[in-house]
């Protein structure tokens, strides 16, 4: 039954109204839920868009900000670091020719020293070769001398046994030849 009373309003309705044009109650209707949405909106939801978007914003630029004093920062280390590696590398340079230089100075002291020992040991060597050459000098004197008495005693067939009086004889006889000998002999 409600059917047909529902079917019956509908044929009613239907027949005296335009479809495209909407009920004056539907507007109102409508009208009073779009400003109810609208005040809704405006109250609440928008608000908080507009917070959230200025937080947003704030967080950008902030980061932003930080960024840039990130960088700043960066930029100075960096100029403090290469400061620090030029004054390194000078200080390293220094160093290296201190160095150097110290090297140069112990090897011009060894030198010097290896010299003055060099020296030494020619002056010592020339020492003891004259000492060894006056030694020798006087075993040849003896020598000759014993046997120039030997030979003058074959020659002359008599003993020359006096050693003093051979001895004096033997030592004038090199002392006439000494200047003319050792002269003739170093020619």
């Amino acid at each position: 039954m409600i059917t047909e009373v529902l079917t019956v309003a509908a044929e009613a309705g239907e027949s005296d109204h335009n479809p495209i044009i909407p009920l004056w109650q539907e507007v109102v209707l409508g009208l009073i839920a779009f400003s109810i949405l609208c005040f809704v909106l405006m109250k609440f939801v928008f608000p908080m868009m507009e917070k959230t978007f200025a937080a947003r914003v704030d967080a950008i630029e902030g980061g932003i900000k930080r960024a840039e004093a990130a960088q700043a920062e960066a930029n100075q280390l960096l100029e403090q670091y290469k400061a620090q590696l030029a004054e390194a590398r000078t200080e390293a340079a220094r160093i290296r020719d201190e160095a150097r230089a110290d090297a140069e100075g112990i090897r011009q002291d060894i030198l010097a020293k290896a010299r003055e020992e060099s020296d030494r040991i020619i002056g010592a060597g020339q020492e003891q070769l004259a000492a060894q050459r006056e030694s020798i000098v006087r075993e040849l004197r003896s020598e000759v001398g014993s046997l120039a008495v030997d030979l003058a005693s074959k020659i002359v067939g008599e003993s020359l046994a006096d050693e003093a009086r051979s001895r004096g004889t033997v030592e004038r006889f090199i002392n006439e030849l000494g200047p003319a000998g050792s002269a003739g002999g170093r020619r």
